[in-house]
């Protein structure tokens, strides 16, 4: 199987696992969305499991080698936070299905081996941006913060709103389930976190 139809059936998988969760997406359905037979997705992907496990770590390490490239560029401290937050963004934004389906795994912890990949691959994302801002704090670009707990801020930010639509739909003033969330929201989202950043981490 050539790679390019390799990773068609895992961008297939990926929107189906999305909109219909992993219990509404059957292998059936999985194949016939991507055009090949059951037999060729067994064979190649082993289950739905592992499936969903390969849609997860192609997905997931995208992200993280984005976040490695931003790393090594001969820019400031700075600018390369601000990269890395605008590429998160808008990975997370434009891929609201996958991270969606990553929640409800999470939520749901009915598939260990699937919670240990979701863990792993996401603790090495989180790790290549501690990198970028240990990286500020090492060269006195930025205050020597509580590195995590920053994180945690700047990924909280986006799950909240995510995950709590209904009411932030209200309190933002926008349609979550609309085209506002990319086209108003993630501006909205990018300058506050720029603005909590430089009154956090820069010296004044």
């Amino acid at each position: 199987m050539k790679q390019d139809k390799k990773d068609y059936i895992l961008e297939v998988a990926e929107r189906v696992f999305g909109e219909l969760g992993y219990e509404g997406a059957s292998t059936r359905h999985l194949a016939t969305e991507a055009g090949v037979n059951m037999a060729m997705l067994n064979y190649y992907f082993g289950s739905k499991d592992g499936l969903l496990k390969a849609v997860l770590e192609r997905r997931i390490n995208f992200l993280r080698q984005a976040l490695l490239a931003i790393k090594e560029k001969p820019i400031s401290s700075w600018e390369k936070l601000m990269q890395a937050v605008d590429i998160y963004l808008e990975r997370v934004l434009v891929n609201s299905g996958f991270h969606r389906l990553i929640q409800r795994e999470l939520s749901l912890n009915q598939r260990p081996e699937i919670i240990q990949t979701i863990t792993d691959q996401v603790l090495q994302n989180i790790n290549a941006l501690k990198a970028i801002i240990q990286e500020g704090i090492d060269n006195d670009s930025f205050r020597a913060v509580d590195v995590e707990m920053l994180i945690a801020s700047i990924l909280g930010t986006k799950y909240y709103i995510s995950n709590s639509s209904h009411i932030s739909s209200q309190l933002l003033q926008v349609d979550l389930n609309g085209p506002d969330l990319t086209e108003k929201l993630k501006p909205r989202i990018k300058h506050f976190l720029q603005d909590f950043l430089q009154a956090y981490l820069l010296k004044k």
